[in-house]
C-alpha cells in the first residue's frame, strides 16, 4: 500500500518528473509578477515618437523562456499582461505587446534550447528579433487604425521612419539586458 502511494504521488502533476513542479510553478508565478510590475516601467526611447514606449516587461518573459521553455516564457507574458490589463484597460495595447513579447520569446527560447551555448542563444535572438520585427509592423498596420484616427496608410507611411527604429531599440535592449541577466539567473534557478 505504501508503494502504491508513492508511486502515484511521484505521477502527481506538480512533481519533478511528471509535470511542473511546485518550485517550477513557484517561480513562474514570480516571473509573471516581475513581468507585471516591469509593464507599468514605461520609458520614451525613442524621441522623435515620444508616444511610444518601451517596457522591460519582455526581459523577464525571455528569462523565463529561456530558463524554462517557451511555453513558461508563453505563459509569463500572456499572464502578465492580462494583469496588466485589469490596471489599465488598453485591450489593444495589451493585445500588441503580447503578439510582440510572444514573438520574440518563443523563438529565442526553443533555437537557445536546441543550439546550445552562446551561439544558440545570439540565433535565437536573431530569429526571435526577426520575427518579432515582422510582427510589430503587421500588428501595427492592422490594430492601429482600429483605436486610433490614424489610418492604414499613415501606419505604412510610418513604417521607415518611426516603427522600425522604435521596435529595432525596443528589441535590441530586450535581448542585450537578457543576455546579461540570463547566465546569473540560470544559475540561481539551477539551470
Amino acid at each position: 500500500m505504501a508503494a502504491s502511494n508513492a508511486m502515484s504521488h511521484d505521477t502527481h502533476s506538480t512533481t519533478a518528473g511528471a509535470g511542473w513542479s511546485t518550485r517550477r510553478i513557484a517561480v513562474t508565478a514570480l516571473f509573471c509578477a516581475l513581468s507585471l510590475i516591469a509593464s507599468f516601467i514605461e520609458i520614451p526611447i525613442f524621441p522623435p515618437a515620444a508616444w511610444l514606449k518601451y517596457d522591460p516587461s519582455c526581459v523577464i518573459a525571455l528569462v523565463a523562456g529561456l530558463a524554462f521553455g517557451p511555453v513558461t516564457g508563453t505563459i509569463v507574458v500572456v499572464l502578465s499582461w492580462l494583469l496588466h490589463l485589469i490596471f489599465a484597460f488598453n485591450p489593444w495595447g495589451v493585445l500588441m505587446a503580447v503578439a510582440a513579447n510572444v514573438a520574440l520569446v518563443v523563438p529565442c527560447s526553443v533555437i537557445a534550447r536546441k543550439v546550445e551555448g552562446p551561439r544558440g542563444l545570439a540565433l535565437g535572438m536573431g530569429v526571435g528579433a526577426m520575427v518579432t520585427l515582422a510582427v510589430c509592423v503587421v500588428m501595427n498596420i492592422i490594430v492601429t487604425p482600429l483605436y486610433t484616427a490614424v489610418t492604414t496608410e499613415a501606419v505604412i507611411g510610418m513604417i521607415v521612419p518611426i516603427l522600425l527604429p522604435f521596435n529595432v531599440l525596443k528589441v535590441a535592449i530586450n535581448c542585450v539586458v537578457t543576455a546579461l541577466v540570463q547566465g546569473p539567473v540560470s544559475k540561481v534557478l539551477g539551470k
